[in-house]
């Protein structure tokens, strides 16, 4: 094979107290086709991003190092309807792609799961990449250099509102604002949230994954990084929904409802609002990232 071609959903990840841990697919992608070449060259994309450190390439390269293979010259096409820096897992589905990239052009015996612990630690974290490889709603944590994941059913009524503003918040900076430990207390509140959130999530109970949502760990410590964050959700409340988080790192923001017209009403009522919020209503991706 000399050509593949890899479409990558969008992710949203911690779902409020699932933090580095839960994460979830949306029907947003990026489309990316690799083909072997001479060396390395990147079209589709910033200038800034067409070197050796686009992740895409890193996520193809890390494939064939952990095989110990010489990795081959390869042309990467990016066209990405994801946003970057805005919580929906960009980076995840660039490295997801040349990951799954590599398995095709190079003929490897590889499942998902192998090139899901390969390239973890490009990301640090497994949260968006295993809904991005795997598709729905999964629960992954790392040990011994290996990531485990586990899937989740969603309520088919489940609606996924996201809310990304006119502006960008680096990972980077939405983790330096995180405390180094918290009180026994909170981890405990906290435990016991995740618990009951995957079910609540598959019985689309709205007021139970509310109160699941109250997150304690990162959320308090990045919500003022996130301007008009505190107008948004009180307008949500306004509207009948109190299920509010951070995709993410953000700065998008995350309404879980039954409302299949909540994405209009938010979209009408922050016209009023200072900055420009892109609202609209994603499906869950069920697939996960594929050759197309």
């Amino acid at each position: 094979m000399e050509k593949v071609i890899v479409r990558v959903p969008a992710t949203t990840a911690n779902l409020g107290v699932g933090f580095d841990t839960l994460g979830c697919a949306l029907k947003l992608y990026n489309t990316l086709s690799f083909s072997l070449s001479d060396g390395l060259s990147i079209s589709g994309c910033e200038p800034e991003y067409r070197n050796p450190d686009n992740l895409a390439y890193q996520g193809f390269k890390a494939v064939y190092e952990r095989l110990g293979l010489d990795v081959p010259g390869v042309h990467v096409d990016i066209s990405a309807d994801i946003p970057v820096s805005r919580g929906l897992g960009s980076s995840a589905a660039m490295i997801a792609a040349g990951a799954m990239a590599a398995r095709a052009l190079g003929g490897f015996e590889l499942s998902s799961g192998e090139l899901l612990s390969i390239v973890t630690p490009i990301e640090g974290h497994p949260d968006n990449l295993a809904p991005a490889f795997f598709g729905g709603l999964t629960a992954s944590m790392t040990e011994s250099g290996r990531v485990y994941t586990l899937s989740y059913d969603i309520h088919p009524e489940l609606r996924f509102v996201l809310m990304s503003p006119d502006f960008p918040l680096s990972t980077h900076a939405a983790r330096s604002v995180l405390p180094d430990s918290v009180p026994f207390k909170t981890a405990v509140g906290q435990l016991s949230r995740l618990a009951l959130l995957p079910k609540a999530l598959e019985q689309g109970d709205e007021e139970l994954i509310a109160l699941c949502l109250k997150d304690a760990l990162h959320q308090p410590y990045r919500f003022p990084l996130i301007h008009e964050s505190d107008k948004l959700r009180q307008l949500a409340h306004e509207l009948g929904c109190d299920a509010f988080c951070i995709s993410g790192a953000g700065p998008t923001l995350l309404c879980l409802t039954r409302d299949g017209s909540l994405a209009g009403k938010l979209s009408e009522a922050a016209r009023s609002l200072e900055r420009r919020w892109d609202i609209r209503e994603l499906a869950v991706d069920r697939q996960g990232a594929r050759c197309i």
